[in-house]
C-alpha cells in the first residue's frame, strides 16, 4: 500500500477513475488537499482541489439540519403528519395522513423512492412538481415506520417544506442559517447558480461526453467546503443550544453522495478525530467505480490512520 495519501490518491487514478480530490482535517494538523487525474479529460485540464463537485445525497445532511433549526424554533413538528402539511397530496400518497416529518428525515415513510421510477436518470425531471408527479399514486413500500428504506421522495418533500414554512427557496434558508455562521462561500444549491467552468467534469462509463450539465437537482460544493460543514456537523458548532440534541435524534453524522458521473463519500472517523471527504469524477451503471471508491476511501483512511498513530 502507498505510504502517503497523495501516492494513493495518484494510485487511485489506476481503477479508471477520470480525477479524485481528497480532503483531509484532523485535528492539530493543518488541512489538506490533494487531487490527482483529469479535472476535464477532454481538454486535459488536471484535477483541481479547489473545483466544484456535485455532492448529491451528501446534501440531506444539510436538509436535516435545516429541519432541526425550524423545530427548534417551533416553526415544524416533527410529529405532525404529511397530510397537515400537504392537504393536497391525500390520496396521492399512500397513508398520508400517518407519515410523521420524523419518519420523512428518517427514511421510515414507505413513500416510493422517486429516482427508481422508469427513465428517471435517462429523462431526469425538469421540475420539483415533475418529480413528485412520478411517485403520486405509487403504492406504499410498506407500512408508515415498519422499515426502513432510503428514499429520495422524503427529502424532496423536505424541500418543498422548508420553502414553504419559510418561504424561501430552501438553499437561501441552509446559506443564512448554516453556511454563512460557518463562512462557507463554496457552497452552491444548483448548477444553475456557479460558472460552471468551476465545476469538475462528470464522467459515466461508456459515455465519452462529460455530463456536468444535466440537472439533477444537486448541490455543489468543494471538498475543503464539505469538510468543514462536517466537521461543524460532528463537534456540534453547526448547532444553537438545544439544536444537536433533536438532530442527533433523526439523522446521521456522515453520508454518501452517487449522481450520475460524481461519487462522494463524506466522513467523521472519532478514534482520529479526523474528516475525510473523497471526491470521484466517474461512475457507472453496476456500481463498479463505487465499490473501488471505497476501496480507495479505506486505503486513505488507513494511511491517515497509521501516520496519527506514529
Amino acid at each position: 500500500m502507498p505510504d502517503t495519501v497523495q501516492e494513493q490518491v495518484n494510485e487511485a487514478i489506476g481503477y479508471g477513475f477520470d480525477g479524485v480530490i481528497v480532503y483531509v482535517n484532523q485535528t492539530g494538523k493543518a488541512p489538506a488537499l490533494y487531487a490527482a487525474g483529469w479535472k476535464n479529460r477532454e481538454n486535459k485540464i488536471p484535477a483541481d482541489p479547489h473545483s466544484l463537485f456535485k455532492i448529491a445525497s451528501v446534501g440531506k445532511l444539510y436538509d436535516a439540519v435545516a429541519i432541526t433549526k425550524l423545530v427548534h424554533a417551533n416553526r415544524l413538528s416533527l410529529d405532525k403528519t404529511l397530510a397537515d402539511y400537504f392537504p393536497e397530496l391525500v390520496g396521492r400518497i399512500d397513508n398520508a395522513d400517518r407519515i410523521t416529518l420524523r419518519m420523512m428525515v428518517k427514511h421510515r415513510s414507505g413513500i416510493p423512492n422517486l429516482t427508481d421510477t422508469p427513465n428517471y436518470w435517462t429523462n431526469p425531471p425538469k421540475s420539483s412538481k415533475e418529480a413528485l408527479e412520478r411517485v403520486l399514486d405509487l403504492p406504499a413500500t410498506f407500512e408508515p415506520d415498519a422499515n426502513y428504506q432510503y428514499s429520495n421522495t422524503n427529502y424532496l418533500l423536505i424541500s418543498e417544506l422548508i420553502q414553504k414554512v419559510t418561504g424561501r427557496h430552501k438553499f437561501h434558508y441552509i446559506r443564512e442559517e448554516i453556511l454563512t455562521p460557518l463562512g462557507l462561500k463554496n457552497t452552491f444549491g444548483s448548477i444553475h447558480d456557479v460558472n460552471m467552468d468551476d465545476v469538475m467534469s462528470g464522467y459515466y462509463a461508456g459515455i465519452k461526453e462529460d455530463i456536468k450539465a444535466a440537472d439533477y437537482g444537486s448541490m455543489l460544493a468543494t471538498a475543503e467546503d464539505v469538510g468543514i460543514f462536517l466537521r461543524a456537523l460532528n463537534d456540534g458548532s453547526v448547532f444553537k443550544p438545544g439544536e444537536q440534541e433533536i438532530y442527533s435524534s433523526i439523522y446521521v453524522y456522515e453520508h454518501t453522495g452517487l449522481v450520475a458521473g460524481y461519487q462522494t463519500i463524506a466522513k467523521y472517523h472519532k478514534d482520529i478525530d479526523t474528516v475525510v471527504i473523497q471526491f470521484v469524477n466517474t461512475t457507472d451503471f453496476d456500481g463498479y467505480t463505487w465499490n473501488l471508491g471505497e476501496i480507495a476511501y479505506s486505503r486513505i483512511v488507513k494511511i491517515v490512520r497509521s501516520e496519527r498513530e506514529a
